[in-house]
């Protein structure tokens, strides 16, 4: 399998475990990802259409962005990769305009440009909304200009929508599949990576994730799901097929403890 990264850092990046996913995903005319977060396994799998979703509203005004405006956009893009543009005090300059612009094309464009300059290119909000991840003090962010040009092509089969999990996972029909890859459920209490938006993203939903993944499994639709092994998942999958995994973490503030986690795909097929 020859891998794609993805243009985007994204804390929870399926990247490295794609041939894993690839194994257990079964085919379908159209996959459907209802957080599709960097993208990686759309980039990576071979459906006839894809309908991909997330609820952070920055990020998929992005994908539409670089869809509609093509190379034009990834020209601009570039010019914010500079090295006046890699100083702490432009940064924050430059947090402050994404927060607060009303057009739509800097944002996007200012959207890469704090994801490859911030601290870990994590995508953190406050309760108001601004985006608010210190600067990444990196000696020279580079421009991911040739896996844009990679997105840009597997988007011309794609549908990108800001839209909730349930509302995306109820207009799938047979022949669909569905891929979740939820914010994951911590596994202690100072290990919550869940504010890609200002919503958060808690236990009850997760219950509805699960329900709704065995209702559309009911009905013909397969759906698999990717989280943290925990006792809470386990239990919410227990009607799943499940297979359990270690995988490396590579975003935490403390990088002596970046060791592996053992995280589950859980399988809702009905069968």
């Amino acid at each position: 399998m020859l891998k794609i990264r993805p243009f985007l850092k994204w804390a929870g990046n399926k990247y490295q475990i794609l041939e894993r996913i690839e194994a257990v995903l079964p085919q379908g005319s159209r996959l459907i990802e209802p957080f599709v977060g960097s993208g990686a396994v759309f980039l990576n799998l071979a459906y006839q259409e894809y309908l991909l979703a997330d609820i952070n509203g920055d990020l998929i005004d992005l994908y539409l962005t670089l869809q509609s405006e093509g190379e034009s956009f990834i020209s601009y893009c570039k010019t914010f990769f500079t090295e006046e543009n890699n100083l702490d005090k432009r940064y924050y300059e430059m947090r402050e305009l994404f927060n607060t612009t009303k057009d739509n094309t800097l944002k996007a464009a200012l959207f890469i440009y704090l994801n490859r300059h911030s601290y870990n290119g994590l995508c953190r909000y406050n309760s108001k909304g601004g985006f608010n991840t210190p600067f990444g003090k990196y000696i020279k962010p580079k421009f991911p200009e040739k896996a844009m040009f990679h997105f840009l092509s597997k988007a011309k089969n794609a549908v990108f929508k800001v839209a909730d999990f349930r509302d995306i996972m109820k207009t799938a029909k047979k022949g669909d599949v569905v891929y979740c890859d939820p914010p994951y459920v911590p596994l202690s209490a100072t290990a919550n990576f869940t504010a890609y938006s200002c919503s958060g993203f808690g236990n009850k939903d997760q219950v509805e994730l699960a329900e709704l993944a065995r209702a559309l499994a009911g009905r013909g639709v397969p759906v698999l799901i990717s989280n943290h092994a925990t006792e809470f998942t386990l239990d919410a999958y227990k009607t799943a097929k499940i297979e359990r995994l270690a995988v490396q973490r590579f975003i935490s503030c403390d990088g002596a403890n970046r060791g592996k986690a053992e995280e589950v795909l859980a399988l809702f097929d009905g069968a």
